[in-house]
């Protein structure tokens, strides 16, 4: 792992953890590829019962790195989006334990729709969720454009992904995709606590019905693959170049 991940194996819990707060733990691809491991090598492990994720106190994570994202859209090599990314989203598609995810503070873009994946979502009264892909003249990922409409309907789902509107967590909640909401101070408890009592259950009988209650891994592999292809070709559109120059002059500003 790298020092921006770190994963700890809490008796039958893996807890996988964005450790960049300096960047608002902005994910880069060797941090997709160090949580790609971790979940991955879960799959085949008796011993874990149930994944956490979370990032650090205050801050879920802001998204993807957008170095990277500029590097991507500037590029000729032709390779239409770094592939840490897009493996880490199939893990999420494939993966077979109980997901819990700890969210405080922002959950933008991939922070967002990797929730989507998760069986059960905590999170702080100050957590917010955003998904600004159009605002960068991009397209949603990560099978939102299917697991958003399914779980909070088409209306909401518009709002989220196209129109960019952001949600608190009490919004969120309404949505259908944050279970609870908690004082910051007491996430990681809580989160703890749900994820001990899914590890508590009988192993077999929660995959099995976590597996009904999912849409298959071969559909969403499909639409994520899909999303990344028009992903890819909108990282090198006029408008998507111009909308991450415009973020780092921002930035400079």
């Amino acid at each position: 792992m790298t020092r921006h991940v770190t994963v700890t194996d809490e008796d039958a819990i893996r807890v996988i953890r964005l450790s960049r707060p300096e960047k608002k733990n902005a994910i880069t691809q060797d941090m997709y590829r160090d949580m790609t491991s971790a979940i991955d090598s879960a799959q085949h492990n008796a011993a874990i019962r149930c994944l956490v994720i979370s990032g650090a106190p205050g801050v879920f994570t802001a998204g993807n790195d957008l170095e990277d994202f500029l590097k991507d859209g500037t590029s000729t090599s032709g390779t239409p989006r770094a592939s840490n990314a897009v493996l880490f989203l199939h893990s999420l598609a494939h993966n077979a334990k109980p997901i819990v995810a700890a969210v405080d503070g922002i959950a933008i873009g991939i922070g967002t729709t990797m929730l989507f994946h998760c069986d059960q979502v905590i999170a702080s009264t100050r957590a917010s969720f955003a998904t600004p892909f159009i605002h960068l003249g991009l397209v949603p990922e990560g099978a939102s454009s299917l697991l958003a409409p399914w779980m909070m309907g088409h209306q909401r789902a518009f709002s989220m992904l196209v129109m960019g509107r952001a949600l608190s967590a009490d919004e969120a909640r309404a949505a259908g995709f944050v279970n609870t909401v908690v004082a910051p101070e007491a996430l990681d408890a809580e989160a703890q606590k749900v994820a001990r009592e899914i590890a508590a259950l009988p192993v077999e009988a929660v995959a099995a019905s976590r597996k009904l209650l999912k849409p298959a891994p071969e559909d969403l592999i499909r639409r994520i693959d899909h999303e990344s292809r028009l992903f890819g070709e909108r990282m090198r559109s006029t408008e998507a170049v111009a909308a991450f120059k415009a973020f780092f002059a921002r930035k400079k500003a």
